[in-house]
């Protein structure tokens, strides 16, 4: 099974997650954590301006960076089957792994599905910009982030097969 990961982080320096959020192909599975511990005083203006006015939205998804770890593992448990990521960031991958405090869950792919070549196609690309027009779905939001790849993938994959989306 295809999981779409998404991540929010600090910046690029420091690297230090903020939230993540995956959604399986099916639609069926979803996973979202919101730590409350991170270090604000990490953040970049992007984020500052971007990112944290969208946090808080979930309450039941906060947690601290240890609780995140037995929350994902739970998560990971509970899935049918072996699992992949795709990403759109191989640093979505590494904060996950992070995340996992290096306990790999048996049911977890180490192989990453990219998502970037998937970005240049129009069909992908425009199904995850019409998820994000309605405001309540905002973009630099891991679980919409996550939610609107999906999207493009549905899409994407109802173009190769000839099928509207």
């Amino acid at each position: 099974m295809l999981i779409f990961l998404d991540t929010e982080f600090t910046d690029f320096a420091s690297h230090e997650l903020i939230s993540l959020a995956m959604v399986s192909e099916d639609g069926q599975h979803e996973f979202y954590g919101e730590r409350y511990d991170y270090d604000g005083e990490l953040c970049s203006d992007f984020v500052l301006d971007e990112v944290e006015p969208h946090l808080g939205r979930f309450p039941a998804a906060l947690c601290h960076r240890d609780e995140l770890a037995h929350r994902l593992w739970q998560w990971f448990a509970s899935l049918p089957g072996k699992v992949q990521i795709a990403a759109d960031y191989r640093g979505d991958f590494d904060l996950l792994s992070d995340a996992l405090a290096g306990n790999w869950p048996d049911n977890l792919d180490h192989a990453v599905f990219d998502l970037n070549p998937l970005i240049e196609d129009a069909v992908f690309y425009d199904a995850v910009c019409a998820y994000h027009i309605d405001p309540e779905q905002p973009w630099h939001h891991a679980l919409h982030d996550a939610r609107g790849h999906r999207a493009g993938w549905i899409a994407w994959g109802a173009a190769q097969n000839g099928k509207a989306a």
